[in-house]
C-alpha cells in the first residue's frame, strides 16, 4: 500500500460489519497466517489496572514485510461496574498507522473487530480438526461471541445441521437460538437450547465453548468419540472450560505458544501439546488423523491475527470508497 496523505478515518462497528464477513476473514486468515506471521512482531500485552476493579490493556504489533506496511495497537478497558450502568464491560479500539511514514491511517471498533477475528480463527482450526460430516455443533456460552463463533464453524461445515445452545442461564440460552431462528442466513439448521449440558455433549461433534468458567464445565468422560473441542474463554491460569480428562483424551493444538501459558486448561499440561494454526495451515502438522480420534483447540488471542483482521478491514474500506466514488 503506498504511503497516503489522507487524513485518518473512523470504523465504527456498522461499517465494520459490512466489510467483511466469517467467510472472507476465515479466508484471509488461511491465506495470510502462513506467508506474514513471521514477519509479525507483537510483544507481550501490557495490562494496568486503573482501579481495584478496572484495567487498560494494550496489544501492539508491527509488521517488517512491505506486503503488510502496518504498525498497530490494540487498546482495550476493562470496567466489570459497567453492567450496573448497562454498559459491556469491555470497550476496545484498534488504531492502524502506514509503518514507512508512521501516518495514522485509521482507528475502527475494535470490539466487533475482536469478534470476528477470535471466531474466525476457531472456525479455521476446526476446518483442519473436526470431522468433515459433523453433524451437531453444542455452543457452550450464549454470550456476545457465541453466534460469531456459530456463524463461522457453520461456514467451515455445511454438513451441521443441529446447533444446541446451553448456557447457565437458560433464559440466555433460549433468548440466542430465538434471534438466530430470525437470521435468513441460518436456513436449514436446526437451533435449539438445552437444559442439560451433559446430554449436549453426548451427541456434539463439534463443541465450542465461550465463557469464564473457573470450574470445568465440559468432561472428557462425556464427550462422544470423533467430537472436536474448541476453547476460547479462559485467558488466565485459574480459568478452565474443560478438566484434565478432555484435554488427554484429544490431540490439542493451540493457537499461538501464549496458550501453554494463560490458559487454565494447559499450564498444568504443557506436554499434551500437539502443535500451533499456523503448522496446520502449513502442512507441518497433521490435523484429524481418523474419525474416532477426539481433537481440542485451545485460543488464547493474538495481535498478529488482530493486525491481519485489521489489514483486510481497512483495505476493503479504501476499496469501497474508491467504488463509491467511481
Amino acid at each position: 500500500m503506498a504511503a497516503t496523505t489522507a487524513p485518518p478515518v473512523f470504523i465504527p462497528a456498522a461499517t465494520l460489519h459490512s466489510l467483511i464477513s466469517h467467510k472472507s476473514l476465515i479466508g484471509h486468515l488461511k491465506s495470510t497466517l502462513p506467508s506474514l506471521s513471521a514477519a509479525i512482531q507483537s510483544p507481550l500485552r501490557h495490562a494496568h489496572q486503573i482501579t481495584p476493579d478496572s484495567s487498560f490493556l494494550l496489544m501492539p504489533s508491527w509488521s517488517t514485510s512491505p506486503l503488510l506496511p502496518y504498525i498497530g495497537t490494540k487498546l482495550v478497558t476493562h470496567i466489570p461496574g459497567n453492567s450496573a450502568r448497562s454498559l459491556p464491560g469491555v470497550h476496545a479500539i484498534f488504531v492502524l498507522f502506514h509503518s514507512l511514514t508512521g501516518q495514522p491511517l485509521a482507528s475502527m471498533d475494535a470490539t466487533a473487530l475482536t469478534l470476528y477475528r477470535t471466531a474466525c480463527v476457531s472456525a479455521l482450526a476446526s476446518s483442519y480438526l473436526s470431522r468433515e460430516g459433523a453433524e451437531v455443533l453444542v455452543m457452550v456460552g450464549a454470550g456476545t461471541l457465541a453466534p460469531h463463533l456459530i456463524k463461522a464453524h457453520l461456514t467451515v461445515r455445511s454438513k451441521l445441521k443441529r446447533v444446541i445452545v446451553w448456557n447457565r442461564s437458560a433464559e440466555k440460552a433460549r433468548d440466542l437460538v430465538d434471534r438466530l431462528k430470525e437470521e435468513r442466513d441460518s436456513e436449514g439448521v436446526c437451533f435449539e437450547a438445552s437444559e442439560c449440558l451433559s446430554a449436549a455433549l453426548a451427541v456434539g461433534d463439534v463443541i465450542s465453548c465461550a465463557t469464564n468458567a473457573e470450574v470445568a464445565l465440559v468432561k472428557g468422560a462425556e464427550m462422544k468419540a470423533g467430537a472436536h473441542l474448541d476453547l476460547v474463554g479462559s485467558f488466565k491460569p485459574e480459568m478452565r472450560e474443560c478438566d484434565e480428562e478432555a484435554v488427554r483424551r484429544g490431540r490439542v493444538f493451540v493457537d499461538n505458544e501464549m496458550a501453554a501459558v494463560e490458559a487454565g486448561e494447559l499450564v498444568m499440561m504443557k506436554d499434551e501439546i500437539v502443535g500451533g494454526l499456523v503448522e496446520l495451515i502449513k502442512g507441518e502438522k497433521v490435523g484429524r488423523m481418523s474419525e474416532d480420534e477426539i481433537t481440542v483447540f485451545k485460543s488464547v488471542g493474538s495481535a498478529v491475527v488482530d493486525l491481519l483482521s485489521a489489514q483486510m478491514v481497512y483495505e476493503n474500506y479504501l476499496a469501497s470508497s474508491r467504488q463509491s466514488s467511481n
